[in-house]
């Protein structure tokens, strides 16, 4: 996450610069942040588990939306674009916009170094504030190690999946997807994986 030192900009601001930008972006607390650029696996994780759940929920009244689509979580104002999110029901979104969701019941983020601590923490307290949100997941690009969280409506569940035989379930839509088909051509570096 790169953070702009420019003076406070307004949510229309950011999004008139985004509209023009080419690069995406994240807004929070008045400030534009770049969003860091993607590796390879970065970009095989996102699509393999897109594909995946955009395939299991082909007969659904649920749709996936992949990283060029906004995310606005209306009660803390940011503006973030998560790697993969799903919508059951109408997809609601911010006014005037058709880019920018506001209803996700599942989010996928795929971390980095970089944006562990910060997906984890606050991000992650951003997004609980998501009324539909039923569970969050973060997947590391540079091993087999996914962390998942569930809502049961008062707490949180936690749960870590690390083997290449694991698989993660989404029970808020349905869908099991094996971690062999997440990191699917992935390439390791020092042959980190399980």
């Amino acid at each position: 996450m790169i953070h702009s030192k420019e003076k406070f900009i307004t949510p229309e601001e950011y999004l008139a610069r985004e509209a023009q930008a080419e690069y995406r972006s994240e807004y929070r607390n008045g400030e534009i942040c770049a969003l860091a650029g993607g590796s390879a696996n970065h970009n095989f994780i996102t699509g393999n588990v897109y594909a995946a759940v955009r395939q299991m929920l082909s007969q659904r009244p649920c749709r996936a939306f992949i990283n060029d689509m906004r995310l606005n979580v209306k009660q803390s104002g940011l503006y973030t674009c998560p790697e993969v999110m799903v919508v059951c029901g109408k997809t609601e979104f911010a006014p005037g916009r058709d880019d920018t969701v506001t209803n996700p019941i599942v989010i996928v983020e795929v971390w980095s170094d970089l944006t562990k601590a910060y997906d984890r923490g606050e991000k992650f307290a951003m997004y609980r504030q998501i009324p539909t949100l039923q569970e969050y997941v973060m997947i590391d690009q540079t091993k087999s190690y996914i962390e998942h969280f569930r809502s049961d409506g008062n707490f949180w569940v936690h749960e870590t999946l690390d083997q290449m035989d694991a698989i993660l379930i989404l029970p808020s839509v349905q869908c099991e997807i094996p971690l062999a088909t997440i990191y699917e051509k992935v390439e390791w570096q020092n042959n980190n994986s399980k």
